[in-house]
């Protein structure tokens, strides 16, 4: 996979999970005299601020600081409040056992290929983190090269990215700590295994491409302090060039002096010489910029796309330039550019726009490999690179591919398959004889042929056909009382398709009902789906998720007794959403790493970023949008709501926990139910966490414990 099309995910991903805060065991000690009868009470000091013309009063502003001794003082009683509750509930030992015989499944990533070395992420048993193995011949021994499971006893060291030279003889990769995210590079030599001097840090986006010769690698770089205004460290990303064996605080700038703060570059050989640099610049969610630049004969980088609001992709083979973007087509299409006239008004359409999403094309083998998604599912074609269809490769079943791997000259790919029901299979395809074999596979503990999952569509409040999957044991009765788990995102066209997940068989084998609903905001029918719930069209995304609630109870699947919802991040501000417009319509929400509080959110950690997207309260215009749903400015006093999980972790460097401290404070102080233990509204941070990659599997048991304790309890499931 090219250095623009990982960071293109990896800006994706910077939109869900959190977790727990103790290694405690599951004794009685929150039952003692000592437990709290009640949640704290947060001090309430009123922040009045004027906005456009609008008097905004802010109780909790102070929790804002996480450093200060109240914030201290006040996220400890709410912890031990939340234990106290927690803690005591039935079935949590068994809860443990079987979300650690789940976890033991592990993960497997497809493979990665440089020369003769094939390298491929796997995590086995009760692992905390994957390991970065390689594998010398597509049928050689394996050998564990990285292993952050070494790097730290508690499993809080995580390997974010990596990526093998061409030959493969040298490894870059980063790794971060208590799920910080933020990278540090480092280099290490495959035959032997010895870790390199060059170690780089402020490396977070983790793109990386070397050169043929091994002698230096371009890669992408946070500025550090004091070269940009405070807290804008986490912008102004720029590409450097790092020689091997050199000062990296002596790196060359490469490119991205002129670029915006948020503008995000990376710089990618062609596949086959080191004579040509394509340069991808992500200017937001909707927009990217494209660059050649001829290192022989010494000019400038020359710019190939046009300033319009459409993203651009592209890989160079050859004497080409292999592109796929939506300009004017929403579902994506292909191109192809000479290097030697590379502008927009020369390139050539070669894979239409079809009724499929195109996401993915690279080249490998000589062979345009595609990927596409249709109705949330995932479909590869293969096309000759004048775009004459090559082959389209067979799946097992509906489900997600993901992690393409190959090498431009080689005639094999690998890919990764999963579904609800299918845990993670690596495929081999080749392109001689057209025929696809199973690499590698998870083996799991579970009997598949008990679930069955269906694709469903229901109308939203505009009249808009949506999708959801519903997942259940066979001969689910429709009583209109089973106990539901309704999640979504609905944002940053990022897609929900069929993907495994162990700990949610903890759910399916009590006899739950699991629906992940295709909400728009992402990206399972193209940009025009994405832009139908981002900005001023927000509230799309919050009425389709209102409108599968409403489905599932008309379609006597539950009721709204045995309801209940969970989402984390862009998917925790659609838990906010949910909870505050409709506060009758679920039993119980699990709402993680959460944003809330829309109107403050621009100002903190990496947030900027997301202005495209959300908007921002700065702007008169999308003050109204923000205003109107944001979740921490639509409690209501006196209302009885769900019981309600916050979940959020002090090492968060996405969301900042705020959000979920000032909902919680203010929430158990107005809400009908606030005091309640019997319908809580609890916060649980975690420490050494973030805001959920790379979390350790240790702490991922404990957190599922807690959330599925709490749901169990409140929809009257018996552990």
């Amino acid at each position: 996979m090219s250095g623009g099309s990982r960071l293109f995910w990896t800006l994706v991903c910077l939109c869900v999970l959190a977790a727990a805060l103790w290694a405690e065991d599951n004794s009685n000690t929150a039952t003692t005299t000592t437990a709290p009868a009640a949640p704290p009470k947060a001090k309430v000091d009123v922040v009045e601020d004027t906005i456009h013309g609008h008097k905004i009063a802010d109780p909790y502003r102070w929790l804002e600081d996480t450093n200060s001794a109240d914030t201290q003082e006040y996220v400890r009683a709410e912890l031990a409040y939340t234990r106290s509750i927690l803690d005591p509930l039935p079935g949590r030992e068994g809860m443990e056992q079987r979300l650690t015989e789940l976890a033991s499944i592990g993960t497997i990533g497809a493979p990665q290929v440089g020369g003769k070395y094939y390298f491929y992420t796997r995590r086995e048993g009760t692992q905390n983190q994957p390991i970065l193995y390689v594998r010398e011949g597509v049928n050689g021994k394996d050998r564990a090269l990285v292993d952050p499971n070494q790097m730290a006893a508690d499993g809080t060291v995580a390997l974010d990215w990596w990526y093998p030279s061409d030959d493969g003889k040298y490894v870059a990769y980063g790794t971060s700590t208590s799920g910080s995210e933020q990278s540090v590079l480092h280099v290490i030599e495959t035959a032997s295994g010895k870790l390199l001097p060059d170690t780089i840090d402020r490396t977070r986006f983790g793109s990386v491409n070397w050169k043929k010769d091994n002698s230096g690698f371009y890669y992408d770089r946070n500025p550090k302090k004091g070269d940009v205004p405070a807290g804008e460290e986490v912008y102004h990303v720029k590409v450097f060039y790092h020689q091997m064996g050199t000062d990296p605080e002596k790196d060359a700038l490469f490119f991205g002096e002129s670029l915006g703060a948020q503008e995000v570059p990376a710089a990618q050989f062609a596949d086959d010489s080191d004579r040509y640099v394509l340069i991808t610049v992500f200017v937001t969610y909707v927009k990217a910029e494209l660059y050649l630049q001829d290192l022989k004969a010494g000019t400038p980088p020359v710019k190939l796309t046009t300033d319009k609001e459409f993203q651009y992709n592209g890989e160079i083979f050859g004497d080409k330039i292999y592109i796929i973007t939506n300009e004017d087509a929403p579902k994506f299409r292909a191109f192809v550019a000479d290097v030697a006239n590379p502008t927009r008004e020369h390139w050539k359409e070669i894979v239409p726009q079809s009724d499929a999403v195109l996401q993915f094309a690279s080249v490998f083998g000589g062979k345009l490999f595609t990927q596409y998604e249709k109705n949330a599912s995932s479909l590869l074609k293969i096309y000759d690179l004048d775009g004459k269809p090559f082959a389209d490769l067979p799946l097992p079943t509906i489900g997600s591919v993901g992690g393409l791997g190959g090498k431009w000259d080689s005639k094999e790919i690998f890919f990764s398959f999963q579904s609800f029901t299918v845990p993670p299979s690596i495929y081999q395809y080749g392109l001689t004889a057209k025929k696809t074999s199973l690499w590698d596979k998870l083996n799991a503990p579970i009997d598949s042929s008990a679930y069955e999952v269906h694709q469903l569509w229901f109308t939203s409040k505009d009249g808009t056909r949506v999708p959801m999957f519903v997942f259940h044991k066979k001969g689910l009765v429709l009583d209109g009382h089973n106990p539901t788990l309704l999640t979504g995102y609905g944002g940053f066209n990022i897609s929900h398709t069929p993907n495994f997940v162990g700990s949610r068989f903890l759910w399916l084998e009590h006899g739950g009902v699991y629906v992940d609903v295709n909400l728009r905001g992402g990206s399972e029918f193209g940009e025009d789906w994405h832009r139908a719930g981002m900005l001023e069209k927000k509230q799309n995304v919050f009425d389709d998720f209102l409108a599968a609630a409403e489905f599932l109870i008309s379609e006597k699947y539950t009721d709204k007794e045995h309801l209940s919802i969970q989402g984390g991040s862009n998917g925790g501000l659609l838990m906010g959403a949910a909870f505050t417009q409709r506060p009758d319509l679920f039993r119980a929400v699990v709402c993680q790493v959460p944003l809330l509080d829309m109107l403050r959110y621009q100002n903190f950690l990496i947030a900027k970023l997301w202005v495209p997207e959300y908007g921002s309260a700065d702007d008169p215009k999308q003050f109204d949008w923000l205003y109107a749903y944001s979740p921490y400015h639509h409690v209501k006093p006196g209302t009885e709501y769900p019981a309600i999980l916050f979940m959020t972790a002090d090492s968060d460097s996405r969301v900042d926990p705020m959000h979920a401290k000032k909902m919680a404070a203010l929430m158990q102080a107005e809400a009908a139910n606030g005091q309640s233990r019997q319908r809580p509204i609890l916060l649980r941070i975690e420490t050494k966490a973030g805001h959920g990659v790379g979390k350790p599997t240790s702490k991922l048991i404990e957190e599922g414990v807690d959330i599925y304790s709490f749901l169990f309890w409140q929809l009257g499931v018996k552990p």
